[in-house]
């Protein structure tokens, strides 16, 4: 650093807006300032080091200081730095990187659109499936169904699509023709009784009800994240996505995935859709992608999709939509010598393995424990269920704020992890070339936090939402 740390604060909070951060916070803690990491830790400006347990925001999947991709940007740099991919121009990293996702992709999936977000890319995938039913003279078929705690972005129709509804305060959200069906979260809104089969089937009964309100003809997808991210960490219960595409399928309605989170690994599979039989008809993804080495995204789309379009282009001109930076050279050079490292390295595996150990420990330490009520996820992708009372199914208060406490804690003893307020959780997402010693040590000072903060909480942090 040129410049001393509390100077750097000061202009930061004189001239920064942070994303997604309360503006009071920071103007009286200031910023917490990361300046290097190498693995699976990272280095603040006081010296602190951490062991990074959510890998940025779900996407440093080859681990911090990669020296290979900082050569391999370096070079791109060197070669071009720069060009467009309006009016059919390319470059030859964007094809290469083309192809190899097309191979990669779940299902039908077969051609790629590239952009900088998680958030761009659903919204790129929205504005295909209107174009799309416009060009099969149908105008009347742009309603869409997400669910409530989705997470797909922050932009005007990706933050509408989320179902985190406090990305829809103030800001005139959600956008018309966009709806919310149920979270499928068994633990919370399992019937007594009711197997998680028969809670899959009544989550697709909800489904269908929306749609035959709404009016089939008028209702065009169904967008899910494989595993709800940012809303909990909520893997489906069994036969959900078996369930839910029955549903899609017999009101001709297009299936999109989510795989921003899920994508390019952290499941211990290539991408969520793989694991649960999603057969997505548009998959949105980023993160993983480049291991948010570059920011970047592709969005997929089946052959049957693209040659709609195409006829379309025939008849009223081109694909007008597009960014500055979609196939970007060095973030195209970026993604591919990520997933060449994840592949040579079998960090896929390395996911799947210290991923299974990682719940293993999670669910045993946890599993009679008075304020945990469940583990979920898959992979290196876990949320753990904060509760009042496990026993007797109390769930906190979200204004108690007991989530990040235990957040607070653990950054003072040297772990990242994140809370999920909205439910109460707490979020792990390690980069994929954790070890199990460092899973240990992860699983260790959380469970320290955990219980100092529980052990210190006063009989009001513990009762249940006011109703």
């Amino acid at each position: 650093m040129t410049i001393d740390p509390k100077t750097l604060a000061e202009i930061d909070k004189k001239h920064l807006l942070h994303p997604a951060s309360s503006i009071t916070q920071v103007m009286e803690n200031g910023p917490t300032i990361m300046t290097s990491g190498k693995g699976v830790r990272v280095k603040d400006a006081d010296g602190h080091e951490l062991l990074d347990g959510i890998a940025g925001l779900w996407c440093v999947n080859v681990g911090y200081g990669n020296e290979e991709l900082g050569e391999t940007m370096k070079a791109a740099a060197g070669e071009m730095g720069y060009y467009h991919s309006f009016t059919g121009m390319s470059n030859p990293y964007q094809i290469e990187l083309a192809g190899k996702l097309a191979k990669m992709a779940p299902g039908k999936l077969n051609r790629v659109f590239f952009g900088s977000s998680g958030s761009d890319s659903n919204d790129t995938i929205l504005k295909i499936i209107w174009h799309y039913n416009n060009l099969k003279g149908r105008p009347e078929k742009r309603k869409v169904i997400a669910r409530k705690l989705a997470y797909h972005g922050t932009s005007v129709s990706s933050a509408s699509l989320t179902g985190i509804f406090s990305f829809h305060t103030a800001f005139n959200l959600p956008i018309p023709n966009i709806m919310h069906t149920e979270t499928p979260h068994f633990y919370r809104y399992g019937n007594p009784g009711e197997s998680e089969r028969d809670f899959s089937k009544r989550m697709a009964d909800e489904l269908e009800k929306m749609i035959l309100a709404e009016g089939p003809d008028t209702v065009a997808a169904f967008f899910a994240e494989p595993i709800m991210g940012a809303g909990g960490v909520i893997h489906p219960p069994e036969g959900y996505f078996e369930e839910i595409q029955k549903v899609v399928k017999k009101y001709d309605m297009l299936m999109v995935a989510d795989e921003v989170i899920c994508g390019y690994g952290r499941l211990g599979v290539n991408f969520g859709s793989d694991l649960y039989g999603i057969e997505p008809d548009l998959m949105a993804s980023a993160k993983g992608l480049t291991s948010g080495y570059f920011p970047m995204s592709a969005a997929y789309l089946t052959e049957e999709i693209y040659d709609v379009l195409k006829i379309g282009s025939d008849t009223i001109g081109g694909f007008m939509h597009g960014y500055t930076y979609s196939g970007h050279p060095i973030g195209c050079a970026v993604a591919l010598k990520n997933l060449e490292i994840i592949e040579r390295d079998k960090l896929v595996d390395n996911a799947a393995n210290i991923g299974g150990y990682f719940h293993e420990q999670l669910n045993a330490m946890f599993n009679q424990h008075p304020h945990v009520g469940e583990v979920r996820g898959h992979g290196l992708l876990a949320g753990v269920q904060l509760m009042g009372d496990s026993a007797d199914k109390t769930f906190l208060d979200p204004s108690r704020k007991m989530a990040a406490r235990i957040v607070a804690s653990a950054y003072k003893k040297g772990l990242i992890c994140r809370a999920l307020p909205s439910v109460n959780s707490i979020a792990f997402s390690p980069p994929l070339t954790l070890t199990k010693a460092e899973a240990d040590e992860m699983i260790g000072i959380f469970k320290d936090s955990l219980n100092e903060v529980f052990d210190a909480a006063s009989a009001d942090d513990l009762k249940g939402p006011a109703v």
